[in-house]
């Protein structure tokens, strides 16, 4: 089936038409069944100008993805650094978290579908950029343990697996017109977080 151009956009460059196109046919037909013919179509721009800005499918997935994590690290680097108590931080880290996946619930499920089909160079990059998240959100927890604000027997790494695994798994289930919102969600997240380490 032919994709369909979608309306430009006022002011959008070539890169941003090109990623908001190549997102949307990853999340909706996968990475492997999506054709960069159908990427530049649905972007309206020629493969020459495709071309120009991203090398791959691949490049564009990270590019996609790339953008949302750097989003979260950017409110993460902000929410660590506030003057408050460390469990009030983890909390609105937890929310944040959700709130950003879920409002980017297209990057994060094109990228949740296909990140296995990344080549190494695409999968070094996100892992550069999870690992710099990583040590982020664990400085905030050594902080609350060394504080006394949160148990001392917490392993700091599985508590940041066991949440980052929870967040990467909101594309499978969340749905915008699914029973939760996505602020009850987003509290739900930071309340479980929570009790697992106070």
């Amino acid at each position: 089936m032919p994709t369909q151009p979608r309306t430009r956009i006022s002011g959008a460059t070539v890169p941003d038409l090109v990623l908001a196109a190549a997102t949307r046919l990853f999340a909706e037909q996968g990475f492997e069944a999506t054709s960069v013919q159908q990427i530049v179509d649905a972007a309206g721009v020629t493969k020459g100008a495709m071309y120009h800005y991203f090398s791959s499918k691949d490049e564009l997935l990270t590019a996609s993805y790339g953008q949302l994590l750097d989003r979260q690290l950017e409110h993460v680097v902000e929410i660590s650094g506030r003057d408050l108590p460390v469990v009030e931080r983890l909390r609105l880290i937890a929310e944040d978290l959700v709130l950003t996946t879920v409002a980017e619930l297209e990057r994060a499920t094109a990228f949740h579908n296909s990140m296995h089909l990344l080549r190494a160079p695409s999968r070094t990059t996100i892992r550069e950029q999870r690992r710099t998240f990583r040590r982020t959100f664990e400085d905030v927890v050594r902080e609350g343990i060394a504080a006394g604000e949160l148990r001392e027997d917490l392993s700091v790494d599985l508590v940041m697996f066991n949440f980052m695994g929870a967040i990467g798994y909101l594309p499978v289930w969340f749905t915008h017109d699914g029973p939760r919102t996505p602020d009850e969600v987003a509290s739900a997240y930071g309340d479980l977080l929570i009790a697992s380490l106070v």
